[in-house]
């Protein structure tokens, strides 16, 4: 059993299960028992330990349960009731505390070296505060005990600081003692330490200051003078008796790293040959990029070419005296203290280091920028050998910088291997993961320092657990190295550092754009931020690495700065004035696009708005939450025709229903919009129809009592007269040719050849309708309009048995969609066109056209063209034998369209393919008549005919060839053309001519054209 009381109180067995020991009192017990191991501990000591002078009236009984609860709570032996008392059974080194005094005693007796170690060690046990969660209020011996072991904790921290020193190890433990000096500040031993160690790294500016700050300490706090001890180490300080003095052949003090340099090697090379031909070369990039890292890696492969060295100059700690820093740094005091009381740091510098040949590293420039520019330039004029790295989140500014921006990491590859190189020293199995890792690298931003603090808590997380909480970074990636620069200990101080940098405009700036998604056009970010000087501002932000921008002219930030200045902009009190802004913006721009998406600039505000993608969905979703009906219907107005051209219809229709949902009042102009866009994408391909018309009366509805009516609110008028009059379907459009929109025009013309084909009417006088409406859509410039004629004129071709001009017809159809980015249609145009090739006889132009569908659709989720790649996809399967796969894809369309599946248009197509798929008979004649009922009740003259072709192969299988012409008759009649596009059709068609010979094919085929097809029907599937 181990009993750990040094930090949070913890028991385990020697198998490493916890023991569940809960409450204060059966806590203080056992840790009274545990600090005398194997001894006896009288009734009355354990009574006054656990409640002090404030004892219960039955102390005897009480301290007796206690025993009892704390025997069960422990292994079995473990609490041995004594005369007068208790005794646990338990190794002496099995207790934190008695193993911490064993090894703080040991330690004296050893050397230098040994007694560092011991002191690490017994340090090291601890966790925190002693027994910080046992919370004892009157028991005066337990936090004697408390103070006792935190005493003994500061005594041997101030003798393993001496023994570091004393072995030259001062530079690397200067964070540490900087915070221990820090929380204890009139601990003299730890000054003493953190001024020898300041000193021995080359660093005596700061040692000093270190001194007059405990001087002023022990004043103000005691009212008393430091002692001689640390006043004599002051003068030697002085007199240069301590630190780093710069030894012959000692060439850097750039010390050797504890880590592995991950992901960065092309990067050395690069920064390598900037050096060699710039004399001043920076680092620019965000806090936390890994520059500092970058630019030591780098001066090691350069400390052999330099006779004179590569030395880093570690400005985080200077209020601005650079030349200061650089002397310590260099280890070159006695050339200030023999230059004279008056002597200028620079220029003692100067007269150091003219003639040498060496790199100096400013390390972390941006909080001193001007007095480092000021330094560099002038030190660079005077020292013609020397060179200078920079490292700082803006530029130095001065003629002849070279800059180097230094790049996350690569989140799929170089990420990953510096998460799992850092997590391997805390953590034995990470797992295998990759997926997650990458998910939290991409979290990060592939910021190595985020990735760091991420893989130190893997101490006590697994991989999912931490992704999971990267949503609240700050809160969580707090668990810095101890050696680390303060800024570098936690996520917020990385940035907090770069804020307190910011002018007050600045802030204001870098809160507001935080409510951006994707980034911000200069325009947009006047729009939101405002000011005058916005621009200048955003330059700045950009300089200073809290912005990124590209060749596009955006701002972005990455996610880290982004969730920071959210948090500021909630600080602030903006958040809602911010979020209003940016809607506001939003709105007008997709309202000023949406008109232009029907012309021949189509092609450019599609760009734009692409560029704004993000920024939609955020202020449509945050429009919704807000409850704002009034903008989110506006957006949807707005914002549909993009949706729809842009292949992102999907997140469309889905952002436009949520829209429509919202309660609040709305302007009818405004409503009928928005419900009109929801009526363009609902009766799209084969939707629900039902779906449709209830969204085609409401849009009716509001269009009808708007005073403002946009000119495409007339196409709803032709669709409400569609449903209200479906004998009236050629003429509905007719009323629209004379729309004062001409692309509503176009439209309202290729309605109208639409319908007639849909009603058996197919013929020259709605191909000509076609070839109208195409003629004025490219007058207008409009690829959609385009792409939609071209395909419907390439259906026609196909019917007439022109294979090959189809495929021509789709392709042209293909390139103009493609230009305005409706993936949604080019899937469709291929897998039309990959039938097409088939039936052509070109196998691998259509496995070529169907290779292209299925790339196309990944990632995309419109069911839609989703359903026309699996049918296309069966078609191909039943064509080849591959009967398995063809109902596979069946059932991949019917689950795309999950409830939609039963309507009527779709149940036809779906029983018509079943029943060419099905051997048995009977299965193949209850699949033919649901399809003829279900293409009866959809009302469409083509997929009647279709129906009626399927009829006709099932009479052909029953050998009734009679009955299968007098279909195929029918059918013809129904369409109002032959198909000879379908492959079904010419095979009975021949198979019936073979069978009853040409004129008695010619004898039924006639009767089949003057009967009712329902008749016909009846009486095949009698057989």
């Amino acid at each position: 059993m181990q009993v750990a009381m040094l930090g949070s109180f913890e028991v385990r067995t020697n198998d490493g299960i916890p023991a569940d020991v809960s409450g204060a009192r059966l806590r203080a017990l056992l840790i009274a028992l545990a600090l005398e191991p194997g001894r006896p501990v009288s009734k009355a000591a354990l009574v006054d330990w656990i409640w002090g002078e404030n004892p219960p009236a039955d102390a005897a009984n009480a301290l007796q349960r206690l025993a009892s609860r704390l025997r069960k709570a422990l292994p079995p032996g473990a609490v041995e009731g004594q005369t007068g008392g208790y005794r646990l059974t338990i190794d002496p080194d099995d207790v934190d505390a008695l193993r911490f005094e064993r090894l703080i005693a040991k330690a004296r007796q050893e050397d230098t070296r040994a007694r560092a170690s011991l002191l690490r060690d017994a340090l090291s046990l601890w966790r925190g505060a002693a027994m910080q969660d046992v919370e004892l209020t009157d028991s005066e011996a337990f936090d004697a005990a408390v103070t006792r072991l935190e005493g003994l904790r500061l005594t041997a921290m101030e003798d393993r600081f001496e023994a570091e020193v004393t072995l030259g190890n001062g530079p690397d433990v200067l964070a540490e003692l900087t915070d221990a000096v820090a929380a204890h500040p009139l601990r003299e031993p730890l000054v003493a330490a953190l001024i020898r160690a300041l000193a021995a790294a080359g660093r005596d500016s700061d040692a000093l200051m270190t001194y007059e700050r405990s001087r002023e300490a022990l004043a103000d706090a005691l009212g008393v003078d430091p002692s001689p001890e640390l006043a004599a180490l002051h003068v030697a300080l002085l007199r240069g008796e301590l630190g780093a003095r710069r030894q012959e052949g000692r060439k850097t003090n750039v010390r050797e790293e504890l880590t592995s340099f991950v992901g960065r090697d092309a990067d050395v090379a690069e920064v390598r040959k900037l050096v060699a031909d710039h004399r001043l070369t920076t680092l620019i990039g965000p806090g936390g990029s890994g520059k500092t890292r970058l630019a030591t890696e780098t001066a090691r492969t350069l400390v052999a070419d330099l006779p004179d060295g590569v030395w880093l100059v570690e400005l985080a700690p200077t209020e601005g005296d650079i030349a200061q820093a650089t002397l310590a740094a260099l280890g070159l005091r006695d050339a200030l203290l023999g230059a004279g009381p008056s002597a200028e740091p620079t220029d003692a510098l100067i007269a150091a280091i003219r003639d040498r040949e060496a790199l100096l590293i400013l390390d972390n420039c941006e909080h001193v920028i001007d007095a480092a520019a000021r330094f560099a330039e002038r030190v660079l004029g005077e020292c013609r050998r020397l060179r200078i790295l920079a490292t700082s989140r803006e530029p130095l500014g001065i003629t002849g910088e070279a800059l180097w921006q230094v790049e996350p990491l690569d989140v799929e590859t170089t990420a990953v291997r510096l998460l799992r190189d850092r997590a391997g020293a805390v953590r034995k199995e990470l797992g295998d993961d990759e997926q997650t890792m990458v998910r939290v690298c991409r979290a990060l931003d592939g910021m190595p320092l985020a990735i760091e603090l991420a893989a130190a808590r893997l101490r006590t997380m697994t991989i999912d657990q931490l992704a999971n909480r990267l949503d609240d970074r700050f809160r969580l990636l707090t668990s810095g190295s101890r050696t680390a620069l303060p800024r570098h200990k936690t996520l917020r101080a990385v940035v907090d550092w770069s804020w307190e940098l910011l002018t007050d405009e600045e802030k204001s700036v870098l809160r507001r754009l935080s409510v951006f998604s994707g980034g911000a056009s200069l325009e947009a970010a006047e729009a939101v931020c405002g000011g005058e000087q916005c621009e200048q501002h955003l330059t700045s932000l950009a300089e200073k690495s809290l912005l990124v921008t590209g060749g596009d002219g955006r701002y972005r930030m990455i996610s880290t700065i982004k969730e920071y200045a959210a948090d500021r902009l909630a600080e602030a009190g903006e958040s809602e004035q911010a979020a209003r802004a940016h809607l506001d913006y939003v709105v007008q721009l997709t309202e000023t696009a949406e008109p232009h998406l029907r012309r021949a600039e189509q092609l450019a505000w599609l760009e734009t708005l692409e560029a704004e993608h993000d920024n939609i969905s955020a202020a449509m979703r945050g429009a919704i939450a807000a409850g704002d009906a009034q903008s989110a219907m506006r957006l949807a107005g707005a914002a549909g025709w993009y949706w729809w051209l842009g292949g992102r219809r999907a997140e469309g229709i889905e952002l436009m229903l949520a829209a429509t949902k919202v309660p609040g009042e709305v302007t009818d102009e405004v409503r009928a919009m928005a419900y009109g866009m929801v009526v363009l994408f609902v009766t799209s391909g084969r939707g629900d129809e039902h779906l449709g018309a209830e969204w085609i009366h409401k849009a009716h509805q509001f269009s009808q009592q708007s005073a403002h009516r946009n000119p495409l609110l007339r196409l709803v008028d032709a669709l409400e007269r569609l449903l209200r009059e479906p004998a009236a379907a050629v003429t509905a459009f007719e009323s629209v040719l004379d729309n004062e929109d001409p692309w509503v025009r176009a439209l309202a013309r290729f309605q109208t050849g639409k319908m007639r084909i849909m009603l058996g009417q197919a013929g020259p006088e709605a191909e000509n309708n076609l070839e109208q409406a195409l003629a004025e859509f490219r007058t207008l410039g409009e690829r959609f309009g385009m792409s939609i004629v071209l395909s419907e004129l390439g259906g026609q071709l196909a019917l007439r048995g022109d294979l090959a001009g189809a495929v021509e017809r789709y392709e042209q159809a293909v390139t103009v969609v493609t230009e305005v980015g409706a993936v949604e249609d080019v899937i469709r145009l291929r897998t039309q066109q990959a039938l097409l090739h088939w039936l052509l006889g070109d196998r691998d132009a259509s496995a070529a056209a169907i290779a292209e569908a299925e790339l196309r659709a990944e990632g995309v989720t419109w069911p839609h063209a989703l359903l026309e790649l699996a049918l296309a996809k069966a078609e191909l399967a039943r064509w080849v034998g591959e009967v398995a796969e063809a109902r596979h894809q069946l059932g991949i369309a019917t689950a795309l369209l999950g409830d939609e599946a039963q309507e009527a248009h779709i149940r036809a197509g779906i029983h018509d393919m079943l029943g060419y798929l099905a051997d048995d008979l009977r299965e193949a004649r209850s699949h033919r008549l649901a399809a003829w009922q279900a293409a009866s009740e959809a009302g469409y003259a083509p997929m009647i005919a279709q129906a009626l072709v399927g009829v006709a192969d099932f009479a052909v299988r029953h050998d009734h060839y009679e009955q299968a012409a007098r279909l195929l008759a029918a059918s013809l009649g129904v369409r109002g053309l032959p198909d000879r596009g379908n492959p079904d059709a010419t095979r009975i068609e021949r198979d019936a001519r073979r069978h009853l010979g040409e004129e008695r094919f010619a004898e039924v085929s006639q009767e089949g054209a003057g009967s009712s097809p329902a008749q016909l029907v009846e009486a095949a599937l009698a057989n």
